[in-house]
């Protein structure tokens, strides 16, 4: 295999780890024919650019604001992690009798593990969510209009938007492609972000709910503080130093 340059090579770990959901040291030493330490000198210059996190022996992509996963592809990575955070984000419902679920793999997940046996009204963009609920008996869903973004098979814009700011909403659960102290809560697409910052201002509670991968990561578009959640529920996977310095900016921090 002829030699790559160094930014060549880190362009083909990046596209590795975004097809993989995840690279090895040995694996990538091995494929790409240089030493391990040059790969981890790889992988330290990719996390300062914001593109990948390390992990031991490895590394996993960042969702960063030019790239965005389908959520054909969310539902094949960190499945496990993501049920049974969705699971612990259901049993925060307490009284709620109006709710809102966000698009995405993780909302979807929270929709099935919601409790069937009592009325609930649903509020959500996605298409996947409301297809989820629509044949529950006790379950009233209302399915926001406006235009279906491709990949995510969610509605944004303004029609979007404004039939949210007519809601008065229980509890908003709510997912990000990048959760930070700094930051906040972004994500990629500007009109994504509109429709999740009008459903935390519509909602009396909010609830995020993320793999730990997200953590750190940082997009375009910041809809939402530290401060706005009542609650971030993730898994175990995220330091609990991490999740401490997190529950001091507000919420609750819940690692299942």
């Amino acid at each position: 295999m002829e030699a790559r340059t160094a930014e060549e090579r880190q362009r083909e770990i990046v596209r590795a780890a975004r097809a993989g959901g995840s690279v090895d040291v040995t694996a990538l030493a091995a494929e790409l024919g240089v030493a391990k330490e040059t790969v981890r000198r790889d992988l330290r210059a990719l996390e300062d650019h914001g593109l990948v996190r390390r992990t031991h022996g490895g590394a996993y992509p960042v969702e960063s604001a030019g790239f965005e996963t389908t959520l054909a592809f969310r539902a094949t990575s960190h499945v496990p992690e993501k049920r049974r955070i969705a699971g612990a984000a259901a049993e925060l419902l307490g009284d709620a009798e109006t709710v809102f679920v966000d698009e995405g793999f993780t909302p979807q997940l929270i929709a099935e593990a919601l409790p069937r046996d009592r009325p609930l009204t649903v509020v959500t963009a996605s298409l996947p969510v409301a297809g989820v609920l629509a044949e529950c008996e006790n379950t009233s869903v209302l399915l926001l209009g406006g235009r279906v973004r491709h990949g995510t098979l969610a509605t944004v814009d303004h029609w979007t938007t404004k039939m949210l700011a007519g809601f008065v909403i229980d509890l908003a659960y709510i997912g990000a492609n990048g959760i930070s102290r700094e930051h906040g809560l972004t994500t990629p697409d500007p009109a994504v972000s509109e429709v999740k910052a009008q459903a935390i201002r519509a909602a009396r509670r909010t609830v995020f709910a993320g793999v730990h991968t997200k953590f750190g990561a940082v997009s375009f578009c910041r809809f939402a503080e530290i401060g706005a959640l009542e609650t971030i529920v993730t898994s175990t996977l995220l330091p609990s130093a991490e999740a401490h310095r997190y529950s001091l900016l507000g919420p609750q921090v819940i690692r299942v």
